[in-house]
């Protein structure tokens, strides 16, 4: 079994952690998460077993570190791609786009059958954290509707909606691939957000204050 170099301690740490998290996302994706054992874990990702139980004490405990650090570098690159826009409907439409394609490959399973694997404090723990996500989608339809892009509606009804709405495109598997058909299934889940929040367009595709 080789040997993780590093070169600290910290650093060795921070090394295996990220072994771990990788193998157990690699085995949700090929195998699922009913059945997978902590020895299945330590087995793909080279290292020993009782190094793994060094870092979590069960699977559950494995499987609310993986979602708190998916859901985390997901949310710094959203963060990043929304920050270097302006216009709210383009915003939206990243935001729209990231979370569809995140939805249809992420190896998580969806919300109900998470509740049913976790404890209730540690899915409490990861519901706080996913919430941010909504945090996000809610501040940028204010900012459509303050500019006067959309029209004035019920921020936190409107972002439930469309969080259902990414969930049923997800599911259909609209965020998926990388082909022309799966990119124009996404582009109608896109359009189709935008128009919904009462977005509209010039006949060049660009958005236009629907309030002057």
């Amino acid at each position: 079994m080789p040997r993780i170099s590093a070169a600290s301690n910290a650093a060795q740490r921070a090394e295996t952690q990220r072994r771990i998290l990788t193998a157990f996302g690699e085995l949700l994706f090929t195998h699922g998460l009913p059945g997978l054992t902590m020895t299945d874990v330590a087995r793909h990702a080279q290292i020993g077993r009782t190094a793994v139980y060094n870092y979590y004490a069960d699977i559950e405990e494995l499987l609310i570190a993986y979602a708190l650090d998916e859901t985390e570098r997901f949310l710094l690159d959203l963060r990043e791609s929304l920050d270097a826009l302006e216009n709210p409907v383009e915003r939206l439409a990243v935001y729209v786009r990231a979370q569809v394609e995140d939805l249809s490959r992420r190896h998580l399973p969806p919300g109900p059958a998470m509740a049913a694997v976790l404890s209730p404090s540690s899915f409490a723990k990861l519901a706080d954290h996913v919430g941010e996500l909504s945090v996000l989608l809610r501040g940028i339809l204010r900012d459509g509707m303050a500019q006067g892009y959309l029209p004035e509606s019920d921020v936190a009804q409107l972002a439930q909606l469309i969080h259902g709405t990414l969930s049923s495109s997800a599911a259909r598997g609209d965020g998926a691939g990388q082909d022309a058909e799966a990119e124009a299934r996404l582009a109608r889940t896109v359009r189709f957000v935008q128009l919904g929040a009462g977005a509209r367009f010039d006949d060049a595709g660009q958005p236009v204050r629907t309030i002057r």
